[in-house]
């Protein structure tokens, strides 16, 4: 809830062929938990360069979007590549992959820990320089196109009178406009829930995303006719996202799980968590918060994931 002391904000940069798969269940733009891998791999590649800095909070506001398929009326059918031939002359297996191109803006949050900075200009230049050699989510960063105007990162101290952040957070809408940013709809899901229970006590929370994640037709008599139309129980874009994950097992010792991919580490079996996420024009923001998601794990109750403070900054402004 409380704000930010410094963001970094990385701008428009452009992504190829980006995991557009984020879950079991759900395809399209990466999964936020895919960003946040993407900023503890920042933490260590700055670690490497002498850099003491964390990222407890990252943001991603989507300029353009180009998922690599094919479309044939309702049915969509990724692009996928030809694998080699195997020994025998055959075509070796394919394994699908889901890619998507995107253009997009990081915000993340900076903790310093301490360490004064004495050039900020030279110290975004350096983390951008660092994200450029990473994978996000899966995909790789390309340089600006010939001609195309190169944007350069910056910070933002966010200041502690109310009004100057209240400026500061106007500039970075306008900058980041026009682009979409995705917050956390858990407040969404469990009203849709007490919804659904109201016309099916048995319903539960898988039947309350469902119904969530599609578009619902229904028709109804009109004189002697008849007119479809889509239900919408709730107003703006929302959609189906996966935000970590939940325990199926005892944690094991690091070394007693065979075929473990580390055997250095604590082991668990585990499986996906999903909820509900929107999409915003950054201009409906009034906290920097309102970006940032962060890990929020609950270690007794054996779940990992992410967390995003939007819901709870709109109840604040509603009382």
């Amino acid at each position: 809830m409380t704000e930010p002391n410094t963001l970094l904000i990385l701008p428009r940069l452009r992504i190829q062929n980006a995991n557009a798969i984020s879950g079991n269940l759900t395809w399209g733009f990466p999964a936020m938990t895919a960003f946040a891998g993407l900023s503890h791999a920042l933490e260590r590649k700055c670690a490497d360069a002498g850099l003491k800095v964390a990222f407890p909070g990252i943001g991603v506001v989507c300029h353009h979007h180009e998922a690599q398929v094919t479309q044939g009326g309702y049915q969509r059918a990724f692009h996928l590549t030809r694998n080699p031939v195997d020994k025998t002359g055959k075509t070796a297996a394919i394994v699908e992959e889901g890619r998507i191109h995107l253009e997009i803006s990081l915000i993340l949050e900076v903790d310093l820990q301490d360490e004064p900075l004495n050039d900020q200009t030279a110290f975004a230049q350096q983390v951008a320089d660092l994200v450029a050699t990473l994978r996000v989510a899966g995909g790789t960063v390309q340089p600006a196109l010939p001609g195309q105007r190169v944007h350069q990162p910056w910070l933002i101290n966010v200041d502690e009178a109310a009004d100057v952040r209240k400026k500061q957070l106007r500039r970075l809408t306008r900058q980041l406009l026009p682009g979409f940013a995705l917050v956390l709809r858990d407040d969404l899901l469990q009203q849709h829930l007490e919804l659904r229970q109201q016309q099916n006590p048995d319903a539960d929370l898988l039947d309350a995303w469902l119904d969530l994640s599609r578009l619902n037709h229904e028709c109804r008599q009109v004189d002697d006719s008849v007119e479809w139309s889509i239900r919408r129980d709730h107003p703006g874009w929302l959609v189906p996202v996966p935000i970590g994950f939940a325990a199926l097992s005892e944690l094991y010792d690091a070394g007693t799980v065979d075929a473990a991919r580390d055997q250095t580490t604590p082991f668990r079996f585990v499986e996906g968590l999903y909820s509900i996420g929107q999409w915003l024009s950054p201009h409906r923001f009034e906290r920097f918060n309102d970006y940032l998601w962060y890990v929020d794990n609950g270690l007794d109750t054996g779940t990992y994931r992410l967390n995003n403070d939007y819901s709870l900054n709109l109840q604040d402004k509603e009382f």
